[in-house]
């Protein structure tokens, strides 16, 4: 063979070698999924939903990130920083209506919504030893309301505004994420936590189990004063350990929420086996037993993602 000849080939063999490169490049799908703090409801769902779409949607590679939730996980996904995250209700809300008070700088109009999943229990919980029994006992007391302007952070705004109280009638407010509240109460630095959370939340049931707790009440008629996106709702007895009535409390609604830029085939991929895999994601975390494909599209408070409603359209959901 003459080395011109030689030369063609390889010329040749590197241009398919690159070809090939570039379109295993386009193939593959990243998918980052946001999530919340480790301890909370969020992050072991996102894991799981993670290593669903990584064994199923071809050529995926997906990546859980820790984030402060909710107000942190829209703005990301404005950004195209993400391609599906968890978020309460309320803060998908606001985050379309551009409340910069709640976190967001403008209206995020580039979110879609892929599905309403479980309710958020506002979940107040104080050290035995504090004397905190009812909302009213707060005053002078310290309470940690969540990470800065996390939806938390914006259940515990509402829930006090709607009891005619404010961060002004405590006697100190910690801004931090649901574990290191824990840590303060069991050591004795602080006296109550709020965390909106599915019901059974790690952070709390550690708590629980080191030292008495009381799980404070949200009446019934502050919750609604406030109406939708919140609910009243009970967190039944026996649901953390010394818990030994129902509580009255508030809920939210969460969702799974996208962007416009993700292509219509991945959020049906990711739609559809969100539903076809709940099993795994009842075993990662009790609260996703609440996970209806029935109420898949109740209360949502942003348009659709085109590939989920094409997934909802296939179930009969939408006509």
């Amino acid at each position: 063979m003459s080395s011109r000849t030689t030369r063609f080939l390889a010329v040749g063999l590197l241009a398919a070698s690159m070809s090939l490169s570039a379109a295993s490049v386009r193939a593959q799908e990243f998918i980052n999924v946001l999530t919340g703090g480790t301890s909370g409801v969020y992050y072991p769902l996102g894991v799981a939903l993670s290593e669903i779409y990584g064994a199923n949607i071809s050529g995926a590679r997906t990546q859980v990130q820790s984030t402060k939730a909710s107000v942190e996980n829209l703005n990301l996904l404005q950004q195209g920083k993400g391609e599906i995250a968890f978020a309460l209700g309320d803060s998908v809300k606001l985050a379309a209506e551009g409340n910069k008070d709640a976190g967001f700088p403008g209206p995020l109009d580039k979110l879609r919504g892929i599905a309403a999943i479980y309710p958020n229990y506002i979940q107040i919980v104080a050290s035995q030893d504090s004397g905190i029994k009812s909302l009213a006992d707060m005053k002078g007391k310290s309470l940690s309301v969540g990470a800065p302007a996390s939806g938390t952070e914006l259940n515990a705004r509402t829930i006090f505004g709607a009891a005619g109280m404010s961060y002004d009638d405590l006697g100190k407010v910690e801004y931090l994420p649901f574990a290191e509240s824990v840590e303060l109460i069991k050591n004795r630095q602080l006296d109550a936590t709020l965390q909106s959370a599915g019901l059974g939340v790690a952070s709390i049931r550690d708590l629980a189990t080191s030292v008495a707790i009381n799980v404070v009440a949200v009446p019934k008629a502050d919750v609604e004063k406030i109406g939708a996106p919140y609910i009243p709702v009970i967190i039944p007895a026996g649901t953390y350990d010394g818990q030994s009535a129902d509580v009255e409390t508030a809920a939210v609604g969460n969702f799974l929420v996208s962007h416009s830029g993700v292509s219509d085939e991945t959020a049906y991929q990711m739609t559809k086996l969100l539903f076809e895999n709940l099993d795994k994601l009842t075993a990662a975390h009790a609260a996703a037993k609440a996970i209806d494909p029935a109420k898949a599209i109740d209360g949502m408070p942003i348009p659709l993602h085109p590939g989920a409603e094409r997934y909802y359209k296939e179930i009969g959901l939408i006509k």
